[in-house]
């Protein structure tokens, strides 16, 4: 088989960057590690900074339960020292970014004493806490002495925030590499390398080579895609090879009835060019009527028309259409319609008999007729014999409203080499006029 085919050569394949498919799936692992890692993020700082700001709020109150008291007797005693030491104390926890007191005395101004660790204002998003002080002079007697202001440190709330943030932002990043990771080894072992195998074995195949199997380096237990991959590819090889060995079969008796077959083509082409020969000539003419049929008229059409512009001779063109027509067939019925076409093919035939005159039926009741060498009213003046000759033969036509015989409306066109480029234009002459002529009252002729 190896000496009656031979591996065919193929084109070399074009070069295209080549794109893994392990590589691809672990930058869609990627991607979405990414966006499940920003949303993650996002909730999870989120809930860091809920929770450090009820954890400040937390330390703010408890400084206050801590100290409110003391201030509150600092104030009522009036020790001064006692106070600004307790006030310092407060303003130094590690929670505290400002701390304000108003100091209320009857019949003065309220005082103000402020510990501002930052020269900035209130940031607006610390938690503030804002107490009364009440003084106990004896049992059973309340006196408010001050109002007490803490605002919690701005800097260290979005320490805070931004150090659990970094451990967060860290942690998913491993995690979505170690994810990536372990896709790629899995996608890997599991089935790049076994799709590379197939590949290999796949462009080493040959004719000769068709019977060598696949087989999977792998060991699994159970089919999966892969072995159905391999099953298929296979079994593909089989058929192939099956195939080469028909096709080889059919060309040796192919080779063997070669001359037989050879000679009786060569005569059935002899019969079927002389059968060519007439079949053309009758599709040259129209059936019925004998004249030349649509297509012989737009063969012939062009040839005419570039000879009279190159030779600057006059061409002229007839449209003939039959006056109610149809109501003729109506009335006669469509076998008398088709005898009343021939005699007009006749008349036809008679007027434009000359060589090089060119009458062809190109619709059901519609005739053309192509006169080189005529002007326009050289050809009027062959239209009105046409309609006299027809007239002479008094074709009877009970449904026509102009005559109680078979007429035609007839336009005339000719050629105007300054305008015109092609024959369609000078036909399209010719169909207006006829529509003119029937516009004004059919049987005539109008250029």
């Amino acid at each position: 088989m190896g000496d009656h085919l031979p591996a065919p050569s193929s084109p070399q394949p074009k070069t295209r960057t080549f794109s893994s498919l392990g590589r691809r799936l672990v930058l869609a692992t990627l991607l979405f590690c990414l966006l499940f890692t920003l949303a993650m993020v996002t909730l999870r700082t989120w809930m860091a900074w809920e929770s450090n700001l009820t954890e400040m709020n937390s330390e703010l109150a408890l400084i206050d339960q801590v100290f409110q008291n003391t201030l509150a007797h600092a104030i009522w005693e009036m020790d001064r020292e006692s106070l600004d030491k307790q006030l310092s104390s407060v303003a130094k926890a590690a929670p505290v970014g400002r701390v304000a007191l108003n100091i209320l005395r009857p019949g003065q101004s309220p005082e103000t004493i402020e510990f501002n660790r930052y020269p900035l204002g209130p940031s607006g998003v610390v938690p503030v806490l804002h107490r009364q002080l009440v003084a106990q002079p004896y049992i059973g007697a309340n006196e408010k002495v001050g109002e007490l202001t803490i605002e919690g440190d701005n800097h260290l709330l979005w320490e805070r925030l931004w150090k659990e943030a970094r451990s967060i932002v860290i942690t998913q990043i491993i995690q979505s590499l170690l994810l990536a990771g372990l896709v790629m080894t899995m996608f890997n072992r599991l089935v790049t390398v076994h799709v590379v195998q197939i590949a290999r074995h796949l462009s080493g195949l040959a004719p000769q080579t068709l019977k060598h199997h696949l087989k999977l380096q792998r060991s699994v237990h159970g089919q999966d895609e892969l072995s159905l991959l391999e099953f298929q590819v296979n079994a593909l090889q089989d058929n192939l090879h099956a195939h080469l060995e028909r096709q080889h079969s059919d060309e040796l008796a192919i080779a063997a009835s070669r001359d037989q077959l050879a000679e009786l083509v060569e005569a059935r082409t002899a019969e079927l060019k002389a059968a060519n020969q007439s079949l053309e000539a009758l599709s040259r003419h129209d059936a019925l009527t004998g004249l030349a049929n649509r297509r012989y008229f737009d063969e012939l059409k062009e040839v005419e028309f570039r000879r009279a512009i190159r030779h600057r001779t006059p061409l002229a063109v007839l449209m003939c259409d039959v006056d109610f027509f149809k109501i003729y067939n109506d009335t006669y019925g469509h076998i008398q319609g088709d005898q009343c076409l021939k005699q007009i093919a006749e008349t036809l035939s008679s007027v434009f008999g000359r060589s090089g005159e060119l009458t062809a039926r190109v619709g059901g009741e519609e005739f053309v007729v192509v006169l080189p060498n005529i002007d326009a009213n050289q050809a009027y003046d062959a239209a009105q014999r046409l309609r006299a000759s027809l007239a002479e033969r008094e074709l009877p036509h009970s449904g026509s409203a102009v005559s109680s015989f078979v007429t035609l409306s007839i336009g005339v066109a000719e050629l105007d080499p300054e305008t015109m480029d092609h024959f369609d234009q000078l036909l399209q002459r010719a169909d207006q006029a006829l529509y003119r002529a029937k516009h004004q009252g059919r049987d005539r002729v109008v250029i």
